[in-house]
């Protein structure tokens, strides 16, 4: 039996987004075939009904979170720092500012540290989903190595020194 390659695919769209990112799948639908999906809860179920309809043979892996403002953009990106998500395709609106702005702007800075594929519109999902390494075995991305960050504080004296001054101030405070 032939191991196929499975990609971890994040999928988001804002409401003006999703009937391109919907039509987007459906146009790569053949290619996507095989992959497992993250996608947050309405985007998710659009696509799912989508595929199932264009592909009913098909029994496509897609794990659905919740709506993005209500906690699927944190969802995603939870999966992201896992290691779970490869490439995430996060169709944005530029036209309409979005209540949970700071969560769009954490999915786009998760993606730069994890070192994931992003794009954030159709023409860059388009040169993705047809790069060679799209369908590359081999190709594997770099995982930074944060470890020095990480351990920053490994031989610092902080925690003795924290503890130092509340034994101080419950002292003094004892005192008066």
């Amino acid at each position: 039996m032939e191991n196929r390659l499975v990609r971890n695919i994040g999928l988001v769209a804002h409401d003006a987004m999703k009937k391109d990112l919907i039509e987007w799948v459906l146009w790569n639908s053949e290619l996507l075939i095989g992959h497992k999906f993250y996608c947050t809860g309405t985007t998710g179920t659009l696509i799912q009904e989508a595929l199932k309809e264009k592909h009913p043979e098909v029994n496509w892996d897609f794990t659905i979170l919740k709506s993005g403002p209500l906690g699927g953009d944190q969802q995603i990106g939870s999966r992201i720092v896992e290691g779970k998500i490869d490439y995430l395709f996060f169709f944005t609106d530029p036209m309409t500012l979005q209540p949970h702005d700071t969560d769009v702007k954490a999915l786009t800075r998760l993606a730069g540290v994890e070192n994931i594929v992003f794009c954030c519109n159709r023409s860059t999902a388009d040169h993705i989903i047809s790069s060679p390494l799209f369908i590359d075995p081999m190709y594997e991305r770099t995982h930074p190595d944060y470890s020095s960050y990480a351990n920053r504080f490994a031989n610092q004296t902080v925690v003795n020194e924290a503890v130092e001054s509340v034994n101080k101030r419950k002292k003094k405070k004892n005192k008066n």
